[in-house]
């Protein structure tokens, strides 16, 4: 399927109890994986789509899931969005060396993350 969802990313203001929470709750394995001054923690979930868990980036936001739909090309899609009406709370950015994101707003108000994998 074109433009599956590919990742979800729980961004919360308290990430231990959320990775207890949810490990305990679904027995999701969690990994650890240092991101500069901060950690992000992969959920592997084995089948289906998997996803992170993360300090919430925007202070006073509530804790909130981010779904990602893969792309083919990330600037192309989130100049498209932004043409359609998105807000662009994150343009493109590189995630080290496993691709790029980009997070948009649509004219309703829900977020949504783009992703292009860099293999």
């Amino acid at each position: 399927m074109p433009n599956a969802f590919v990742h979800v990313e729980l961004n919360t203001t308290e990430v231990a109890h959320a990775k207890d929470f949810y490990g305990q709750l679904f027995e999701w394995t969690l990994e650890e994986i240092p991101m500069g001054e901060s950690v992000y923690t992969l959920i592997k979930v084995g089948k289906g789509t998997g996803g992170g868990i993360m300090k919430h980036p925007v202070p006073g936001a509530p804790s909130s899931w981010l779904a990602y739909v893969e792309v083919s090309d990330i600037h192309a899609a989130t100049k498209k969005a932004a043409s359609l009406g998105a807000t662009i709370v994150r343009d493109v950015t590189e995630v080290m060396n496993m691709g790029w994101l980009s997070i948009i707003v649509d004219p309703t108000g829900a977020a949504l993350g783009l992703w292009q994998s860099k293999t």
